[in-house]
Order: structure tokens, then C-alpha cells, then sequence
């Protein structure tokens, strides 16, 4: 019996009107079944799967008949809930900017780390080693999901994944398609194209560029923690701060850019857009100062640094995961 049929008979004979479907894409012809249920049958249906893939797939062929939702792991709030039982209201920017928070909210940037290195994924609550299952989930998008969906040759999977380990032993700046494409070996466009695939699969964050005299090329960031397959820590700390920052202005849908000039000119990272306010913020180490904030006239401006402490313009990095 196909999933059309399930539905109408449970419909039929026991009036259930409210179906909750997990990992649909194992249905088969799933799609056109869901078509047809919403066109013929009177009930609401609710599903996932985990290959996000499939579902942005779906999203075009269901048109007008689904709704589809993001569901983002843990934000470092959440996840402090969900390890410590800790209750820690939201933030907004502007309550960062003005420092409109509690002790709680500073006392808990103990866990940061942790949070950084895979906390944020709920197998982490009980898994002490996330890495071989972040390494098993990469393998399985690239080699099966991705050549399910996508008309590809065979050596392009394996130029996807040198792709994706490309970009996670690389210095965050310059990472963008012509950098891809020179060092890969392939064309802007097949960058272009393999980077879409990757950012759908939530491995991949393309931040748009903004300022004056700016190329059109997208900074290529990772979403958390998967640059650390590739680098230690200590390394790739610097663009695990980056990837950070970009994961929750995506999953809080704030609209953001990074930040690009002329070349040799020192600015700040990215700009933010408030409902229609200004504010460009700098993400980096305790060292970081307000050098590349020079000729900048925006209403506001901050930094936010791996630490703890709030010193001056500069506040702590993990006060944007209580957005």
C-alpha cells in the first residue's frame, strides 16, 4: 500500500485528520503522493527527513501545497537548557550594544568551547566524541544523498568532497568561488554550482558581500563545528568564530553581509541590518581592537571577542547565541 492509500484508509475508516511523517524521503514517489493527498483528502500533514536535500527538492515540486521549515541545531541558549538545565533569557543586539543583560548570561560562557567543538548538536548530549558521526554525516550527503538528487558524474563527488576539506583547512579569507575554482581545477560556474549544494545540505554558509568597489563573490564560511574535521582547534579557532557568528544571524534570519573593500584597506567584518538600522561588528580574539572601524560613520558599531570579560566597545562572542 503507498502512502496515498495509508492516508485514505486511516482517513476513511478511523477519521485520523492529523499525520506526522519522520524521514519521508524513504517513501517512495513521496512527492507525488503528497500532491495527491492534499488535493483529494481532507487531512493536515506534518513531516521531515534528514537529508535536507530531498526536502528543498520538495519545496519546488509541492509549490503552493507545503510549507517548509528550517529546523537549525542547537543556539548556545538552547543548548545550555539542554546540558545544564540552565534557564537564560534571549538577547537582542541592541541589549549587547547597551549591555542590557544579567550575571547569568556572562557567568555561563564556561561551556563556549564545548558548545564550538559540537555541542550544539543534540547526539552531542550523549555522545563524548561527536567527530566520527559529523565525519559519517558528511560521507553520507556527499555520497549518497547529494548523487541522488543531482545529475552528476562520478568524479564529481569526489571533487565535492575535496571541496569541502578544501575549505576546512583553509584561512577564512579568500575563500570564495575563484578560489575554489583555481584551486580545484574546475570552472567558477561548477564552484558555483557544488557550493549551492553544499550550502542546502547546511555544511556550507555563503555570506553576500557588501561596501564600496566589492567583487560579487560570496565568502564561503562552514556551518558548526565542521571545519574540525579537518584542523585542530587551536587552528581553526579563528574561523570557527566566523562560522559562528554567520549560524546565528542564519538561524535568528537576520540580515547580514560581509564586509569588502579596496584592496589593503582594513574594515570591519560584517554589516547588520536591524529593520532598517545599521550596526557592522567585528568578530575576533581578545586582541581585537577598533583599527578597522576607522572611516566608518554608522549609528553603531561593536566587537565581539572570544572572551569573557566586557571591556570597552568589545563584547563577549557568545552573548549571539542568546538571540
Amino acid at each position: 500500500m503507498d502512502l496515498f492509500e495509508t492516508v485514505k484508509v486511516l482517513f476513511e475508516s478511523y477519521h485520523i485528520s492529523m499525520f506526522f511523517l519522520d524521514e519521508i524521503h524513504f517513501a517512495a514517489d513521496y512527492k507525488q503522493h503528497l500532491k495527491k493527498i492534499y488535493d483529494f483528502l481532507d487531512v493536515r500533514i506534518i513531516f521531515t527527513s534528514s537529508v535536507s536535500l530531498s526536502l528543498f527538492d520538495s519545496a519546488y515540486d509541492l509549490s503552493r501545497r507545503v510549507r517548509l521549515f528550517r529546523l537549525y541545531p542547537f543556539s548556545y541558549r538552547e543548548y545550555l537548557f539542554f546540558k545544564r538545565d540552565l534557564r537564560i533569557p534571549k538577547l537582542t543586539i541592541d541589549d549587547m550594544i547597551s549591555k542590557n543583560w544579567s550575571d547569568e548570561h556572562l557567568k555561563s560562557g564556561y561551556l563556549f568551547e564545548a558548545y564550538l567543538k559540537g555541542g550544539l548538536f543534540p547526539f552531542s548530549l550523549h555522545e563524548p566524541d561527536v567527530f566520527p558521526l559529523l565525519d559519517n554525516i558528511v560521507k553520507k550527503i556527499v555520497q549518497h544523498d547529494i548523487p541522488r538528487l543531482h545529475s552528476l558524474f562520478v568524479e564529481e563527488i569526489s571533487l565535492i568532497e575535496q571541496m569541502i576539506q578544501f575549505i576546512g583547512k583553509a584561512q577564512v579569507e579568500g575563500i570564495n568561488y575563484s578560489s575554489l575554482s583555481r584551486n580545484l581545477g574546475i570552472t567558477k560556474y561548477k564552484a558555483e554550482q557544488y557550493v549551492d549544494i553544499l550550502e542546502k545540505a547546511f555544511i556550507l554558509n555563503a555570506v553576500r558581500p557588501k561596501g564600496a568597489n566589492v567583487s560579487k563573490e560570496l565568502k564561503i564560511l562552514m556551518f558548526l563545528p565542521f571545519r574540525l574535521l579537518y584542523r585542530e582547534y587551536e587552528d581553526a579557532v579563528g574561523g570557527l568564530r566566523e562560522d559562528f557568528f554567520a549560524e546565528m544571524m542564519v538561524m535568528n534570519g537576520i540580515e547580514f553581509y560581509y564586509l569588502k573593500s579596496t584592496k589593503g584597506k582594513k574594515i570591519p567584518d560584517f554589516w547588520v541590518d536591524l529593520g532598517g538600522r545599521e550596526i557592522i561588528i567585528e568578530i575576533g580574539g581578545k586582541g581585537k581592537g577598533r583599527t578597522q572601524f576607522k572611516g566608518v560613520d554608522l549609528e553603531k558599531s561593536v566587537i565581539f571577542s572570544h572572551q569573557t570579560e566586557v571591556i570597552g566597545d568589545r563584547r563577549p562572542l557568545f552573548l549571539l547565541g542568546f538571540l
